[in-house]
């Protein structure tokens, strides 16, 4: 694709999700004039080149968006669960319409392929079909009570207005799996994408508000681009976000918890990955190849679930490195809207100049470098940020190797027992996503025990990467805490009541204690 070309789908992609050169970046009830407001110009990675500006909140913008979030929370919540979950579950389908521009406006933004971009927007899809399902299954339990004549239940309620802050790698898939499933269990919520994403969220909330008012709905997500180091600040100090989700850097992360904990209030973290994969001589060859190679250089190592390190048999190990670095050599790098390329660019000059730092530190380290992962020049988008996929030969010992680099640089290690290769795996501080190639039962178990991975996502016979929606999605150790998404994450958006009936005709009090007047 020329650069004459990719303008041409820029300006497309900007129409088709009705984006003009000035945009809005404010949003709560409606689209704030952006005139006369700081603004920010979003930068497509792919090519370098400008997008569109928009426009970013001040703190009179951002106090209008909670105050607005918290009048339709009262709205909000004379609609019925199911009824909520019928509204989601519309905005799904207004987003299955959409998919589609809203794909090709993730790859203009963030540089995703064609199909990472409208993976994106499915997995927004996804999570609002399971949210609307979930809406009929909001379950607390009945307990049998020590007391006669007396019912003890607990019940669940909708918290308040929360806030999201989500990063620029999945600009929208992130936070729609809070915002949606929050949704359903009755909460409103305040959206700060990352500026990198700005554009997305703005093409996301003009389908959404637009669904919500054709379903007669209450506003109930409001949006607020601006710089984390302001608006992250002013959610996180702010006690009427009575929960914050965080996808971010570790470093971020524990800040945002310091000043909500501060407040008492709740988080969920979802911060570093440095995601190692062990692969066996009991493997199945091609699989694992295939795993590694995806999770390692899938939207270009820019996933928090990339895959940074692997572990190889000793027995396989030569075997399994030679196509590895075969695979790595060949594996195209361009325009992630072109067919057949499968790693686009890094986000930004900076992310290019952090994949260029890692590899000459791990070469100071003692690693061997075996495919060097150089910057490249694409032809005609030439002002892009692109660079080789780098593979490179560590030691247990290499501190660079704990340190994660959201980049495409893969750490190879060597392992002679299983119980060598998951202390190589969980010797690093994060803990979000593991994997294990082996057909071997036993390995497989060990794996899976309290003894074998730490983290808070564990796969066998597949890719560290690409999680599904019906699970708790988060990790362990520096990754954070909380869980998003599917199984009881709903339970985070909650406050739970424990209730005690009493249907008889005295006042029994528990442990036998008597208190008569």
């Amino acid at each position: 694709m020329s650069v004459e070309d990719f303008s041409s789908f820029r300006e497309q992609t900007l129409q088709k999700n009705g984006i003009k050169h000035l945009e809005s970046g404010i949003f709560y009830g409606k689209f704030v004039e952006p005139s006369g407001k700081e603004k920010y110009t979003s930068v497509s990675p792919v090519d370098g080149h400008s997008n569109a500006d928009f426009s970013l909140a001040d703190r009179n913008e951002y106090d209008n968006a909670v105050r607005y979030l918290d009048s339709a929370f009262e709205k909000w919540n004379e609609i019925t669960p199911p009824k909520r979950g019928d509204i989601i579950r519309a905005i799904g389908d207004s987003l299955k319409r959409n998919k589609t521009n809203l794909g090709a406006l993730v790859s203009l933004e963030a540089g995703k392929t064609i199909a990472e971009g409208e993976g994106e927007i499915q997995e927004m899809i996804d999570i609002a079909y399971f949210a609307s399902g979930l809406s009929r299954q909001l379950y607390g339990l009945t307990m049998t009570s020590e007391r006669k004549d007396h019912r003890l239940m607990e019940i669940w309620n909708p918290i308040g207005t929360i806030g999201v802050i989500s990063a620029f790698n999945f600009p929208s898939a992130v936070w729609s799996w809070n915002a949606f499933i929050a949704a359903v269990c009755g909460d409103t919520v305040l959206w700060k994408p990352s500026t990198k994403g700005g554009l997305v969220s703005i093409g996301v909330m003009k389908i959404i508000s637009e669904t919500l008012r054709e379903m007669d709905a209450p506003q109930i997500f409001a949006l607020v681009n601006g710089k984390g180091s302001e608006v992250g600040d002013w959610m996180a100090e702010d006690s009427r976000l009575k929960l914050i989700s965080f996808t971010g850097s570790t470093a971020t992360g524990k800040c945002v918890n310091q000043k909500v904990s501060e407040r008492l209030g709740r988080t969920i973290l979802e911060l570093g990955g440095n995601n190692c994969a062990i692969v066996s001589r009991h493997a199945n060859m091609e699989i694992a190849l295939k795993g590694v190679a995806f999770g390692a250089l899938a939207t270009t190592g820019q996933r928090c679930t990339s895959t940074r390190r692997v572990v190889v048999d000793q027995a396989i190990y030569d075997e399994f490195l030679k196509r590895l670095k075969d695979i790595y050599e060949n594996v195209p790098v361009g325009n992630p809207r072109q067919e057949g390329i499968l790693v686009g660019p890094l986000i930004d000059a900076n992310a290019v100049r952090k994949h260029t730092e890692a590899l000459k530190t791990a070469k100071e380290q003692g690693g061997k470098i075996i495919v060097p992962g150089e910057p490249i020049k694409v032809k005609g988008l030439e002002n892009g940020f692109y660079v080789r996929p780098a593979l490179v030969e560590a030691k247990p010992d290499m501190e660079i190797t704990r340190i994660e680099t959201f980049a495409p640089i893969l750490y190879v290690f060597k392992y002679s027992t299983l119980e060598e290769a998951i202390n190589i795996h969980n010797s690093v501080p994060q803990g979000l996503s593991s994997s294990i190639f082996t057909e071997n039962l036993r390995e497989e178990e060990q794996f899976l025990s309290y003894a074998g991975s730490d983290c808070g996502i564990v796969n066998v016979n597949t890719s560290t990467a690409g999680a599904e929606i019906g699970g708790a999605f988060g990790g362990e150790k520096d990754t954070g805490s909380g869980r998003e998404s599917g199984s009881d994450a709903w339970k985070l958006y909650m406050r739970r009541q424990t209730v005690t009936v009493n249907y008889g005709k005295d006042i029994p009090l528990s442990q036998g204690v008597r208190f008569d007047i």
